[in-house]
């Protein structure tokens, strides 16, 4: 009988036990709500004291800068690019490019050499949050907290590069903001002079290429012309064709005296025979004239002419290669004068007067808006908990 009763007592006593551990967790979970509340306003606190007191003054120089090329000769009629940008004469891949360099190493590497950024951004005096913590950090690290002190952007609609710089005196501010537009300007000008001596170089490899093939083709003729002891073999054949032409007319001549003479005549009569030697000589000097024109062996000056003729051709291409690549020379050279890049500053690197950074009212603001933001969070949860336990 006792163990009966001592059964069925137990789950009442379980129970009890399970809500006890129940009432504790929950009263554990709200220590941890109240702490947590008590932190965020706890950091609230200091994070409006850190905006307010401590965080140290950046000056914020400012510059805007465009890029035109002075090419305008070649410029398209119409471009639509340019009816969407609203700016004319504006190259949209320059200037991206330009950012992309400002951005760069190689440009922070620049300034530090002459400004000495490391020694000025990680400035002791300055307060630990915003400075950089170690002088001698890697480049990497040096770079990434020297692109939270810079800001080109670029405007799509304008065209232009605006450049923001934040340093921790105006004149360090408007020093780096100068450096990198004297920088940027000198090194798209490196890049024109680079390609246009590239074109230039590749033209005067063309010309002079040219030029030996012309040299090489005339001195071929003249040692043809020297060979052969000729001057002009075609003029040569013009003449002995005139010669031959004119034997011709001579034997042509002496067939119609023979046909004038009287029939009767004997043919050992001193006329006839006269005539007859004239008309065989004729005929022989026709015969060693033709000769001299062709001949089935080959070596005469028809092949000459031929050969003259080749020559004298190969020479005039030489000649008009070598004239086109002069020509194609003085062109890439004026193009290669004429595409210069200018960096137009539409606003100078100005003077800070009074430090723009940090935001303190507004960062403050922001700070305690998160703040009661996240507290409001812990007390609706705290809230959901304390329903729970009742």
């Amino acid at each position: 009988m006792t163990e009966s009763a001592d059964t069925q007592s137990t789950p009442p006593l379980n129970r009890l036990n399970g809500r006890l551990a129940r009432a504790g967790s929950g009263w554990l979970s709200i220590r941890v709500f109240s702490r947590l509340i008590r932190l965020s306003a706890l950091l609230a606190l200091l994070g409006t004291v850190y905006w307010a007191l401590v965080a140290s003054d950046r000056y914020v120089s400012e510059a805007n800068v465009i890029i035109r090329k002075t090419d305008s000769l070649n410029a398209p009629a119409l471009d639509f690019s340019l009816l969407v940008s609203g700016v004319a004469g504006v190259n949209r891949p320059d200037q991206l490019l330009l950012r992309e360099y400002l951005l760069s190493v190689d440009m922070l590497k620049a300034l530090d050499a002459k400004l000495d950024l490391r020694s000025h951004y990680s400035d002791s005096g300055r307060d630990i949050v915003s400075r950089m913590w170690f002088k001698d950090a890697s480049m990497e690290w040096f770079h990434r907290h020297f692109l939270g002190r810079l800001s080109v952007d670029y405007d799509d609609f304008a065209g232009v590069l605006r450049l923001r710089v934040q340093a921790y005196d105006a004149q360090t501010a408007q020093a780096i903001s100068s450096m990198l537009v004297q920088e940027g300007e000198r090194y798209m000008n490196q890049l024109g002079h680079e390609m246009a001596e590239a074109q230039v170089s590749f033209l005067i490899k063309q010309v002079n290429a040219a030029q030996i093939r012309f040299q090489e083709a005339s001195q071929r003729l003249l040692n043809f012309q020297n060979e052969k002891g000729l001057l002009s073999p075609q003029a040569t054949a013009e003449s002995i064709s005139t010669i031959i032409a004119g034997l011709e007319t001579q034997r042509a001549q002496i067939q119609t005296q023979l046909g004038f003479l009287p029939k009767t005549l004997d043919r050992d009569h001193p006329n006839i025979v006269m005539l007859r030697q004239s008309l065989a000589a004729v005929d022989r000097q026709i015969q060693q004239e033709k000769a001299k024109l062709a001949t089935p062996s080959g070596k005469t000056l028809n092949v000459s002419v031929e050969e003259f003729q080749r020559l004298q051709m190969e020479v005039g291409f030489t000649q008009d290669l070598y004239k086109s690549s002069l020509v194609a020379l003085e062109k890439g050279r004026i193009d290669a004068s004429r595409m210069l890049e200018k960096v137009s500053v539409l606003q100078a690197p100005t003077l800070p007067e009074y430090p723009m950074e940090p935001r303190r009212i507004y960062n403050t603001i922001v700070t305690l808006l998160v703040a009661a933001m996240l507290a409001g969070i812990l007390k609706l949860l705290e809230s959901i908990v304390m329903d729970h336990l009742d």
